[in-house]
């Protein structure tokens, strides 16, 4: 049996959704004290938070409104993330591994293209989310080669 790895993957996991849920938490704090996203500047949004607010009321809080959403969603990701992988992963259930593995391939899939489109794809930005990005993947892909082995010693 192949505990260690298994052990691992899953901390892995479970510090890659700690992290999402630590990085919606700042999402929301900054939407409500910086107004723009980390990593970027009033230059890559158009404006001020100020400038913004005094174009519109609405669209400021229209843009606010979508942050603190986005914000719930990074959270619930990493709140499921997490139990994936003390509830599956921990007790080697492969379909746990491939559902963290699927959960975050269509999260960035959507995610991240149109941050390059748009030119929004700083460091500063995206830096965290590649690093959590590796972290869960790789976790589950640990996890998925221990099971395998696993099964293969049977």
């Amino acid at each position: 049996m192949r505990t260690r790895e298994v052990d691992a993957a899953t901390w892995m996991v479970i510090i890659g959704g700690m992290a999402l849920i630590g990085y919606g938490c700042f999402f929301v704090v900054r939407n409500f004290t910086g107004f723009i996203e980390l990593g970027l500047t009033p230059a890559h949004v158009g404006g001020t938070p100020a400038e913004i607010r005094a174009f519109s009321q609405r669209l400021f809080n229209y843009i606010s409104h979508l942050q603190v959403a986005i914000a719930g969603f990074i959270i619930a990701i990493g709140v499921a993330v997490i139990s994936l992988a003390w509830n599956g992963m921990r007790t080697h259930q492969r379909w746990a591994a491939w559902t963290v593995a699927a959960v975050v391939i269509v999260a960035v899939t959507i995610t991240l293209p149109l941050h390059y489109v748009y030119g929004l794809a700083t460091l500063g930005h995206l830096g965290a989310l590649y690093l959590d990005v590796v972290l869960l993947l790789a976790g589950s892909a640990l996890s998925l080669r221990a099971a395998n082995n696993e099964s293969g010693s049977r």
